[in-house]
C-alpha cells in the first residue's frame, strides 16, 4: 500500500465514525509496529478531540508520534516526533486541536480528515516510507 492509500485508509477510518482520529492514523501505520490493530485501536481510545477531550495536541499527531515511538523503539524519537510536530505545523497551521477547529470563514484551520491525512503524510514522509 503506497502512503497516500494509507492516507486515504485513515481519512475513510476517520469519517466512518468508528475510529477516532488518533485511531486512524495509529491503524494506518499498524504494519509499522508489533501490535493488531485492535490493540493499537485500544491504546489509542483516549488521545480524540486534542489529547483526551482537551483540545490540546492532536489525536493524529498524538497517533503518529505513537507509531513513531514504537517504530523505534523508543531511540532517537523525540527527535522524530518533533521533526513530525513541526511538519504538521507547517502543513496544518497549529497542533492544538482547538486552534485547528477554530473558524476562520465558517471554515476550520483545519478539518479534522486533512489532519488525519497530513499526520499519516508526514509520518511517512518522515520515516522513508
Amino acid at each position: 500500500m503506497t502512503l497516500t492509500e494509507r492516507a486515504e485508509n485513515a481519512v475513510k477510518m476517520k469519517l466512518s465514525g468508528a475510529y477516532n482520529c488518533a485511531q486512524a492514523v495509529a491503524v494506518s501505520l499498524a504494519d509499522q509496529t508489533n501490535l493488531t490493530e485492535e490493540q493499537l485501536k485500544q491504546i489509542t481510545a483516549g488521545f480524540c478531540a486534542g489529547m483526551g477531550n482537551l483540545e490540546a495536541t492532536c489525536g493524529a499527531l498524538i497517533g503518529a508520534g505513537m507509531i513513531a515511538g514504537l517504530k523505534t523503539e523508543g531511540n532517537g524519537t523525540l527527535k522524530i516526533a518533533k521533526q513530525i510536530q513541526e511538519t504538521f505545523r507547517e502543513r496544518c497551521g497549529a497542533i492544538k486541536c482547538k486552534d485547528l477547529k477554530s473558524m476562520t470563514d465558517g471554515k476550520p484551520l483545519c478539518p479534522c480528515e486533512e489532519c488525519v491525512r497530513n499526520a499519516v503524510l508526514i509520518y511517512g514522509e518522515t520515516m522513508g516510507l
